[in-house]
């Protein structure tokens, strides 16, 4: 099966319905998986627009096949990628994006136009 990685950006948009968000069809979601870093980033954004922890949970978990957890590879991947990243400023929860679609092999799906500046070993797509 294969499979795409699905950045913060890229599941806010699909639970908010914004721009680019079509880009994402139900056959891409159907295989579509994020880092539990990622996870934890859309479920804060959610609750503090008030909805209750529980029903920001299930949200958040909605759009995707499956959390992937944040794994000790995978952290030092994240680690090792603010070296490539820095001039844009990406994030922890930006670089454990890409950590997990390097360590899947998988391309990664994000709502920054941005990342199409680097060159990290995976292949990214812009939603907007």
């Amino acid at each position: 099966m294969n499979r795409i990685v699905l950045d913060a950006s890229a599941l806010l948009a699909v639970l908010n319905r914004e721009s680019g968000a079509e880009k994402l069809t139900p056959e891409l979601l159907s295989t579509a998986v994020s880092s539990t870093v990622n996870l934890a980033e859309v479920q804060s954004k959610l609750v503090e627009r008030g909805i209750g922890s529980r029903d920001a949970w299930e949200a958040t978990l909605s759009p995707i096949r499956e959390a992937m957890a944040f794994t000790a590879d995978h952290a030092k991947t994240a680690g090792s990628l603010i070296a490539q990243t820095r001039f844009l400023g990406l994030s922890l929860g930006d670089r454990a994006c890409l950590a997990l679609g390097l360590a899947l092999g998988a391309p990664v799906y994000t709502s920054d136009k941005s990342w199409k500046k680097l060159s990290v070993g995976v292949r990214i797509h812009t939603i907007r």
